[in-house]
């Protein structure tokens, strides 16, 4: 890119999920950095997902972990490099964000972990943490979104300005997460992310996705239960498990499959009542038990939304603001 180009900025007018209207940024330049996830369409029908149209910085894609059900898998199942950690030219990545800065839009949460761990590149000289959340101190509309499962923090603990910066957690229970996550440990992740909670950073947690194991309401509740004996999450997104074709045809170990029967817009997942019992058993856990009602689901269907009482136009999910 020649210096002193200066990069389009397109805009497109969407239907909010409350049924306004407004027209946002939907890439910047090609949108290969920055672009709008829009996947997902408004909710029409009972089997449709509910699923703002976030922004994603798409700095890297890949992931050094290796869980199950990933649907990196999928996703990036015809590049040559299959899901192993590729790290964008940080030049590029900072040309584009500035586009996107001196644009005079809407706030919006910029999500760094879509397509990659946003952690994955904290061991080498040059962190991502230290050269994005920087980017974001020096304005002061938008907000970086870190979404991970790594317990990687000590780059993010040295940094002493990052009101602009979300901190997320992927959390599961103990014994999905080693059977099928390939990742941290579950005890790793939660003093990690109370490490940067401490430190102030704005800290929420994904529970995501939600296996119906045998044990499965002891297991969720007692995971809740180790979360709030450290901190309290700002928010908290509870997603059940769901998998793609892509996703399913690409998973080495199938063996979760077996917990998904029921189609969607948004492939395979958990049958509707085992759903609802999961989602009232943990938020009703939250209520009860720690006064806590900051819950959204993630990608979770219209009719579900609906059954459960909750309006989906208010959604305050893990990526938006």
């Amino acid at each position: 890119m020649r210096r002193g180009i200066r990069l389009k900025v397109k805009m497109k007018e969407y239907e909010m999920l409350d049924g306004s209207m407004k027209t946002l940024v939907q890439q910047i330049s090609d949108g290969s950095i920055v672009k709008r996830f829009e996947r997902t369409p408004l909710p029409k029908r009972e089997t449709d997902v509910v699923c703002p149209h976030f922004v994603e910085l798409k700095w890297a894609y890949g992931c050094p972990f290796d869980c199950a059900w990933c649907y990196l898998k999928g996703t990036l199942r015809l590049l040559p490099t299959g899901t192993r950690p590729v790290v964008k030219d940080f030049d590029k990545v900072k040309k584009h964000l500035l586009a996107f800065f001196e644009h005079n839009g809407e706030d919006e949460v910029l999500n760094t972990g879509e397509l990659a761990d946003s952690l994955m590149w904290e061991s080498v000289p040059d962190p991502f943490s230290r050269f994005v959340i920087p980017m974001f101190e020096a304005q002061k509309r938008h907000k970086v979104l870190f979404l991970t499962k790594s317990a990687r923090v000590s780059n993010l603990l040295d940094i002493q300005q990052h009101s602009n910066t979300i901190m997320s957690f992927s959390m599961n229970a103990e014994s999905v997460s080693s059977r099928w996550e390939r990742a941290p440990g579950l005890q790793d992740r939660i003093r990690a992310a109370g490490k940067v909670y401490d430190a102030g950073y704005e800290t929420r947690i994904r529970i995501d996705p939600i296996v119906p194991v045998s044990d499965w309401k002891e297991q969720y509740c007692s995971l809740i239960d180790s979360i709030f004996d450290r901190f309290v999450p700002e928010r908290i997104t509870l997603g059940t498990l769901r998998g793609l074709q892509s996703t399913v045809r690409k998973a080495k170990d199938k063996s979760w499959t077996e917990y998904i029967s029921e189609k969607s817009g948004w492939g395979r997942r958990t049958c509707s009542d085992l759903r609802k019992e999961v989602y009232m058993t943990l938020m009703g856990h939250l209520s009860q038990q720690h006064n806590y009602d900051k819950v959204a689901l993630c990608k979770e269907t219209l009719s579900m939304w609906d059954s459960l009482g909750m309006d989906y136009t208010f959604i305050r999910c893990n990526c938006i603001w």
